[in-house]
């Protein structure tokens, strides 16, 4: 060792112990090199650990990696130099050292070069954006297409550093545009970014982190393949003549790192993928998914025999009432995925086999769209070509006794899963991942335990009741058979209610002029507290409230039509998909800062501070100094509360049109559009019979998702009572207070004025009742608007209410588009 080397070794110790050891153990990697190649290394090594600690420590544990990978000392100690020359580039120094290696094993000299030198020109610009890209693995950031498509990658950054974006936000995204759109759909990308981002940061950061509604919108514009989304209309036809069913069709999960395209359905709703390889795989997956669901393969004594298998009397259930299938496969422990493709594969065959016998020439086309496919490698490709030959020898007649008995009407899950139990026991199929997984399905296939499922009812339950209203009657022209109103068990307080002994006059109760009536009977109990949850109520006569004088009750509603809610799905298809185009812009955010990141777009003044005090102290403190701003939903909350008294039932004037016909299609809306903004939101039904009758339902609390169960609900709304508006604006008033937004909105839907059996006649009492329960709303911060279909709603509405606050809808019709509207409109303003 040479003295020059000495001496620098001894000048390291002597600053820190930490760097003369890493010095000392890092050098033997060079020490072939030469005694002056070793004094050139120590040099470098020596002004970057004084340049920052964490960059010396990275070069000297590098050292024997990167000699190996360059076969010697050149370019990358040059290269390490140039960290030297700005500020705070120790992490962009790091994640070089700990890189670079890699990279020209990985590139060769020429990839290594371009990698360097993209990286070193935004040390400049940008000393984050540097950091940023050199951590960036490599294999991630080079992708698929090499030395060329790192530079296609990088191109497009340029153009931001006008904007003042920092490179890793831009690559967050890019990389994944990448790998869904290829490079061209990069550029697209960052032009409309460009725009996006000069119309505000907040947005555009969002846009570039693919945070933001806009950003999804547009991959799922230009993302190559099927989209089978816009054409649900067309494929729930399809279902419905071929199988019978109407299952609600819902947005399936999507990646926005790419990958397969599953159709999955939870034994009620089919969730549609949002893009698929081409339109012949999403007919067969609709097929294919839907002989599931007709065949049985969800039929709740099935599933119940299914785990009998296993030793267990009752099927797990959720939450939320669902099968969950993961006992049925734990004990095969690590090994669980096998059998589960193995018992898919059984299954398969047992529905595929049911359908051909429905729908001739189904098999046939499976196998031409899977030989048209190259096989996946691996052990999926095992898998695939497994399923292809049982197809094959299904169709020849070649399949062993045990598997040609289930291609047999009498077959069922259970055959299935003891087929598949014997072939495991003595399978050559080999293990497979979670990630290869995806791979091995022929298409149209997919995992048939992917969610857990609402257990069914035998098949003949499930065919849809055809809706008379849409029939052509005898006469050659459409009749519309009416519906009751709804008296079943457990929907309103007069069930098991004997005739009623009713006096009184007037017109009918909900609309109009409300009727003096004396009512004898037994009530029903109701649920809720006991007695109800009491409420007082402003009697106006007296210039008093009467305490404790109106109770409220909630009550799941039980009836439901999951046909009704698909096929209004169907019908205004295309309105919502205008709605949520126009809306993806409008979804609120802000930024909300996080603290103490590791990087970010401004540094943490107060971690900054401690950072230093702590490096100071001699200790080695995280280089946690910097703020980030995320995209954060604006806390905005509103309750839907719409009045479900009899009057709903009546048509709307001559318009031939009933009101609850276009109600249950405006709250499907309604539903769909808070979804897309991602505002938290309630729907309550309510209707009144006497002042200790207020019964609200809750149709989706605060808590619920808006799914197929909700939709179903809302499909089978029916008018039911009378409407005693205070009482339930004052009970919603309180859901609201357990929101969680802190801007709060009431929006309420009636078809006339507050009225109900006990008022008397008095038109006035019950509207100057509400009027107070408004007054009290809005003490209490919370701001309530009325979305009236009376015609003479103009009367009363500007007293209750207030100016400003009410909207008389003149047609009918203008429901549904205009509800949506509306929320949006007020959730603009402050509320």
């Amino acid at each position: 060792m040479s003295a020059a080397t000495e001496d620098i070794l001894e000048h390291l110790a002597a600053i820190s112990f930490v760097a003369g050891r890493d010095a000392r153990a890092a050098l033997p990697a060079v020490a072939s090199l030469g005694a002056a190649a070793a004094v050139r290394y120590l040099e470098t090594g020596r002004d970057l650990f004084f340049y920052d600690r964490e960059a010396g420590k990275g070069f000297f544990h590098a050292t024997a990696d990167l000699v190996k990978a360059f076969g010697g000392l050149d370019p990358w100690l040059e290269q390490a130099r140039v960290f030297l020359t700005q500020r705070g580039t120790f992490r962009a120094a790091v994640g070089f050292f700990e890189q670079a290696g890699a990279v020209r094993r990985g590139w060769g000299v020429e990839g290594e070069a371009l990698w360097f030198a993209l990286g070193a020109a935004w040390i400049d610009r940008h000393v984050d954006s540097a950091a940023s890209y050199f951590r960036v693995p490599t294999a991630v950031l080079f992708g698929d297409a090499g030395i060329e498509g790192l530079r296609a990658l990088l191109a497009p950054a340029d153009a931001l550093v006008r904007s003042r974006l920092g490179l890793g936000t831009y690559l967050e995204g890019a990389i994944k545009v990448r790998a869904i759109c290829g490079l061209d759909g990069v550029a697209e990308w960052t032009q409309r970014g460009v725009d996006v981002l000069a119309a505000g940061r907040a947005r555009g950061e969002a846009w570039f982190r693919l945070e933001s509604d806009e950003a999804r919108g547009f991959l799922l514009e230009v993302v190559p393949g099927f989209h089978p989304g816009i054409h649900k209309r067309f494929f729930g036809l399809l279902l419905q003549a071929w199988t019978g069913l109407q299952p609600p069709l819902e947005e399936g999960d999507w990646s926005q790192e790419g990958g397969r395209g599953f159709l999955e359905t939870d034994g009620r709703s089919l969730f549609v993928p949002a893009v698929m390889p081409d339109r012949e795989e999403a007919l067969l997956a609709f097929y294919h998914t839907g002989a599931h669901l007709a065949f049985d393969s969800y039929e709740q004594g099935a599933i119940r025999l299914l785990f009998a298998e296993i030793g267990m009397e009752h099927p797990p259930l959720d939450a939320e009432q669902r099968i969950t299938w993961r006992p049925l496969f734990a004990r095969f422990g690590e090994d669980l995925i096998r059998f589960q493709l193995i018992f898919d594969l059984c299954e398969d065959l047992r529905v595929d086999a049911a359908l051909e016998r429905e729908m001739p020439g189904y098999l046939a086309r499976v196998l031409r769209a899977s030989r048209q496919r190259t096989p996946p490698e691996g052990a999926a490709g095992y898998y695939y070509r497994r399923a292809m030959t049982m197809l094959e020898d299904g169709m020849a007649g070649r399949l062993p006794e045990d598997l040609a008995a289930l291609t047999t009407a009498p077959a069922g899950i259970v055959d299935a899963f003891r087929a598949a139990l014997t072939w495991y026991a003595t399978t050559d199929l080999p293990p497979v991942s979670l990630s290869e997984r995806a791979r091995a399905y022929l298409p149209g296939h997919s995992p048939n335990a992917a969610r857990p499922v609402y257990p069914r009812r035998k098949r003949a339950s499930d065919t849809p009741e055809m809706d008379s209203g849409d029939a052509p009657g005898s006469t050659g022209r459409e009749e519309k058979l009416r519906e009751a109103p709804q008296r079943a068990e457990g929907n309103d307080p007069d069930t098991d209610i004997p005739p009623e002994n009713i006096q009184g006059a007037g017109g009918r109760v909900g609309v109009g002029m409300p009727v003096a009536a004396k009512v004898t009977g037994r009530r029903r109990g109701v649920e809720g507290p006991p007695g109800g949850w009491p409420y007082r109520e402003w009697d106006y006569r007296h210039q008093r409230y009467k305490e404790n004088w109106a109770r409220v009750h909630e009550r799941p509603l039980r009836e439901h039509d999951a046909a009704r809610a698909t096929t209004i799905a169907v019908a205004y298809d295309g309105t919502l998909r205008r709605l949520k185009r126009a809306l993806q812009a409008q979804k609120p955010t802000r930024m909300s800062p996080r603290r103490r990141q590791y990087e970010g777009e401004a540094p943490d003044l107060e971690a900054v501070v401690q950072f230093v005090v702590e490096r100071r102290a001699g200790r080695s403190p995280k280089a946690d100094i910097y703020r980030q701003r995320r995209p954060q939903h604006r806390d905005t909350s509103v309750l839907l509360l719409a009045d479900l008294s009899t009057s709903i039932m009546a048509e709307a004037g001559d318009s031939g049109v009933r009101v609850v016909d276009r109600l249950r299609v405006a709250m499907l809306l309604f539903g769909e559009a808070l979804g897309e903004v991602g505002d938290a939101f309630a729907l309550y039904g309510f209707a009144s019979k006497y002042h200790d009758e207020v019964v609200l339902y809750p149709i989706k609390r605060f808590a619920d998702k808006f799914d197929a169960r909700v939709r179903a609900l809302l499909g089978g709304l029916s008018g039911r009572l009378a409407t005693r508006m205070g009482a339930a604006i004052r009970h919603s008033t309180w859901r609201l207070s357990e929101s969680p937004g802190q801007r709060r909105l009431l929006l309420i839907l009636s078809d006339g004025r507050p009225a109900d059996y006990d008022d008397g006649g008095d038109v006035r009492y019950l509207q100057e009742d509400t009027r107070m329960a408004v007054k009290e709303a809005q003490d209490l911060g919370v701001h309530a608007f009325c979305v009236s279909l009376d015609p003479r709603g103009g009367e009363y509405l500007p007293r209750v209410f207030g100016p400003g606050h009410y909207l008389v809808l003149p047609h009918l019709d203008s429901l549904p588009a205009r509800l949506p509207e509306i929320y949006l409109r007020l959730r603009g303003h402050s509320v």
